[in-house]
């Protein structure tokens, strides 16, 4: 089982341990990356990724580790402590980066046969806002399964969070590894994604966007094929 973590931050509070505690009980290969020490580069609005090819970004050679190892990765998890009600801006920059990756554009075909799980911290509110930041790509991304855990651990420092806290975070943590683990290699996509994806393949067809349509029709998805089993 390979993971790939992407941390919206680079400090280790709640939120990482959360995430470690979880990679830990699932076992097998991990991968981390931080934000924004691993990636720090904010989206140029130049549109080369969607007209032409994402080779052209600015930005592709330094994404291109994090792209790679998320692409191998089965279970790839996203965690960001709550920032004003929302996601880190490390994280949110870093996924606006893969916009040309949607269902919309040109998804890649390996998303629809991974898990993905959002993890969100905050001493009180705004977690389920902070996840939908990251599950919304995760979706539209085509991924077949995402898993949401926010937690309000009611302090700044996972030290200081409550034993009570952490005995609910530890059997969240446990349930979730057990379902992670039952369905590595065997999940399939959600309804809903393959009716968007289904929309999406009548749209391809004769597309407003020729690198999208090409793209299509080079898989063979406008013809009925599919890039799930």
């Amino acid at each position: 089982m390979k993971i790939t973590v992407i941390h919206g931050q680079s400090h280790k509070g709640s939120t990482y341990n959360i995430a470690k505690q979880l990679c830990d009980k699932l076992g097998g290969e991990v991968t981390e990356f931080f934000l924004p020490k691993d990636f720090d580069c904010f989206c140029k609005g130049c549109t080369a990724c969607f007209t032409a090819s994402e080779t052209k970004c600015p930005d592709y050679e330094k994404l291109k580790p994090i792209t790679e190892a998320m692409d191998e990765a089965d279970i790839i998890i996203f965690t960001s402590p709550v920032y004003v009600m929302h996601s880190t801006g490390a994280m949110k920059a870093f996924l606006d980066h893969y916009g040309y990756r949607f269902m919309v554009h040109r998804p890649e075909e390996k998303m629809f046969g991974k898990q993905a799980v959002c993890i969100s911290t905050a001493a009180g509110a705004g977690m389920g806002s902070t996840i939908k930041d990251m599950a919304d790509s995760t979706f539209f991304w085509g991924i077949a399964k995402t898993y949401k855990l926010g937690v309000a651990v009611m302090e700044t420092r996972w030290e200081a969070v409550k034993p009570k806290i952490k005995a609910k975070i530890d059997k969240k943590t446990t349930s979730l590894a057990k379902k992670l683990s039952r369905k590595v290699g065997k999940i399939k996509p959600c309804i809903k994604t393959k009716a968007l994806f289904g929309i999406m393949s009548i749209m391809q067809k004769n597309g407003f966007n020729p690198a999208d349509v090409q793209y299509w029709k080079e898989k063979g998805w406008t013809k009925g094929k599919r890039p799930w089993k």
